[in-house]
């Protein structure tokens, strides 16, 4: 869905708001007494652009864990967005971050810390990849000039699909610097990866640790040399070897983490609950500065012998200004090619797109 910059026709919700009224103020000063002067600020806004299943996914779970003082929601359906931003206010008494503003207009995304965009169109049938990215190109143009024109120093975090490639858009047409600007990328395939082996291992996935890199589709790369349990290497176990013993069967993991999303779409219609919870797991590690590592997509020109400008996923430590550091994690030759692989195969689609 396109979204343009429009009409201011917001919901102020909670906290602060723009205006009183006299009668509003009248019942105020029978019911609280002022003891200091207070003026209204953000410290921690989040703005999510476009509020389909994906954007309300993200919202639900962000309000969820408090992880801001503001939320501003903007879609181009004024009802839609209205609609959403009144659901929310009516369980404001049950989240932890109650202060919710909403519109068509930009303007309510005003000095942000960190923009969301999960906006963008859908696949048509018979649509080629490159026409679908074009077609996007076209509307991240009036979505990341409003939001920098309102937030010049937040931080960027693309949902929108196809990912890496719109991450590398937004980052071209924002004129931030590579840090600020990322992509949600394999932080859910990894995820996905994760819960698979966990299955198969008969442990909680938390406890088991491996990472699904580089492009956030079908070329994406499991790293089998990293992954293990409690620190015990899964191929050093001749049991679970999967380069002998049960390669076609470990083999399928991968396979089940591609074919996910696909899955999950022809049975519901979309993907959500997943990704909302897996971009507010990104949101905590950016605001909270907690740098924790993650596999979001991030420039990767230069490592791994990779030599086109992409955006690809790898391990990155997150924190208040964005990415901070990239994890240069020991990868096999086999693993090293499947990333180039990846890059190779988005180039040949970005190398068309003019700005």
């Amino acid at each position: 869905m396109a979204l343009w910059a429009r009409r201011a026709t917001g919901l102020f919700l909670g906290g602060a708001w723009p205006g009183r009224s006299v009668g509003q103020m009248s019942t105020q000063a029978g019911l609280l007494k002022p003891l200091a002067r207070e003026k209204a600020a953000c410290h921690s806004k989040i703005s999510i652009i476009g509020t389909g299943s994906v954007g309300m996914a993200c919202a639900i779970s962000i309000l969820q864990k408090g992880l801001g003082d503001q939320l501003a929601l903007v879609d181009a359906n004024e009802d839609l967005v209205q609609g959403e931003t009144l659901d929310l206010q009516h369980g404001s008494p049950f989240a932890r971050m109650p202060h919710i503003v909403s519109g068509t207009d930009y303007l309510v995304t005003a000095d942000s810390s960190l923009v969301i965009i999960t906006a963008g169109a859908r696949q048509r049938e018979g649509e080629s990849r490159l026409d679908l990215v074009k077609r996007n190109v076209s509307i991240f143009r009036s979505i990341v000039s409003s939001v920098i024109q309102y937030s010049p120093h937040c931080k960027v975090l693309v949902v929108s699909n196809p990912v890496d490639i719109l991450t590398y858009v937004a980052w071209k047409l924002s004129n931030l610097e590579p840090n600020r600007v990322l992509g949600s990328g394999c932080n859910l395939d990894t995820a996905r990866f994760r819960v698979l082996l966990a299955q198969r291992l008969g442990v909680h996935p938390e406890s088991c640790h491996g990472w699904v890199l580089g492009e956030h589709g079908d070329s994406s790369v499991p790293v089998w040399s990293g992954v293990n349990v409690a620190g015990v290497s899964l191929r050093n176990l001749s049991v679970h070897d999967i380069t002998k013993e049960e390669p076609e069967a470990w083999g399928r993991v991968h396979q089940e983490v591609v074919a996910s999303a696909y899955r999950i779409i022809r049975m519901k219609g979309y993907t959500s609950w997943a990704i909302g919870l897996s971009v507010a797991d990104l949101t905590e590690s950016i605001l909270r500065n907690l740098r924790r590592v993650h596999p979001v997509s991030t420039q990767v020109k230069g490592l791994y012998g990779i030599t086109q400008d992409v955006f690809l996923s790898v391990p990155c430590v997150l924190g208040e200004n964005g990415v901070t550091e990239q994890i240069l994690v020991p990868l096999s030759p086999e693993e090293q090619a499947g990333l180039r692989k990846s890059a190779e195969t988005l180039w040949e689609i970005q190398k068309q797109l003019r700005f």
